[in-house]
C-alpha cells in the first residue's frame, strides 16, 4: 500500500463506490450467506453469495446482471481492504482532476474491461486444455480491475508523484510503480503463480484504461 504527503478527501465518487462496496461485502452475507464446496464432488453444492461473481457466459452459473455485481463483490476482508485502501489513496486525484461523471465512466469502463480480457484468456486456455469452458465453475469477483486503471490513471496524470509503500519500504514514482505492477501481473499471470488471483483481470483493467485515456487525450503522454 502506499501514502503520500497530503491529506485525501473522502468525499464524491471514491466515498461512494467505497460505502458501496463494504455494503454490499456485509450485506452478501446477511442476504446469501457463504458459499458451499463439495470435497467429494469438487463443485458448488450451494454458490451462495458467490452467485454475485461472475461465472463464464454460457455456464449455468452465470446471470447477466453479473457483469456488473462481480466488481462489487470481494472474497475476504484482506481483498476488500486492499482495494478499497487503494481507491481511497489513489482516486480523489484522479477524479479531482477529471470530475465526478468521468471518474466514474472510466472506473467502470476499466471494471467491464478487466472482466472481458480474464474471461478471454480463460476461454482460449480451457480450450488448449480440451475442457469446455461453458462448463467451467471458476468465478471471477472483485474491484481489482478497476483500481488497477485508476493506477494507471494516476501514473499518466502524476508521472513523477512519489510512492512510498511498506512493503517493500521504498520509495518510487508513480510512472515506475504501475510499470513494476504491469509487468510483475503478465509474468505471474504467464507462468501461472499465485493460483487463484485474476492475472489478466488486472492487466485488462489497466490496458482499457490506457486504451481509453489514449482516446481522450489523443495519444499525448505528460
Amino acid at each position: 500500500m502506499s501514502f503520500f504527503p497530503f491529506n485525501q478527501p473522502f468525499s464524491g465518487v471514491v466515498r461512494h463506490l467505497i460505502i458501496l462496496n463494504v455494503l454490499v461485502f456485509i450485506g452478501s452475507y446477511v442476504f446469501f450467506g457463504s458459499e458451499v464446496w463439495s470435497l467429494t464432488d469438487r463443485e458448488y453444492t450451494n454458490l451462495g453469495r458467490l452467485q454475485l461473481a461472475a461465472y463464464m457466459p454460457g455456464s449455468e452459473n452465470f446471470r447477466p446482471f453479473q457483469l456488473v455485481t462481480h466488481m462489487f463483490m470481494h472474497g475476504d476482508l484482506g481483498h476488500l481492504a486492499f482495494n478499497m485502501l487503494s481507491l481511497f489513496f489513489f482516486g480523489p486525484m484522479v477524479e479531482m482532476v477529471w470530475g465526478h461523471k468521468r471518474f466514474l465512466f472510466y472506473y467502470l469502463f476499466c471494471g467491464f474491461g478487466s472482466l472481458a480480457l480474464h474471461f478471454g484468456v480463460q476461454w482460449w486456455e480451457l480450450d488448449q486444455a480440451g475442457i469446455d469452458p461453458r462448463s467451467w465453475d471458476g468465478a471471477m469477483l472483485g474491484a481489482s480491475g478497476a483500481i488497477f486503471g485508476i493506477f494507471v490513471a494516476f501514473a499518466y496524470m502524476f508521472p513523477n508523484q512519489i510512492i512510498r509503500l511498506l512493503f517493500p519500504p521504498i520509495a518510487m514514482k508513480a510512472k515506475y510503480f504501475v510499470l513494476i505492477m504491469a509487468v510483475l501481473e503478465l509474468f505471474y499471470g504467464v507462468r501461472g503463480y499465485s493460483t487463484g488471483i485474476a492475472h489478466f483481470a488486472h492487466l485488462g483493467g489497466a490496458l482499457f484504461g490506457f486504451l481509453l485515456i489514449m482516446i481522450w487525450y489523443k495519444g499525448r503522454f505528460q
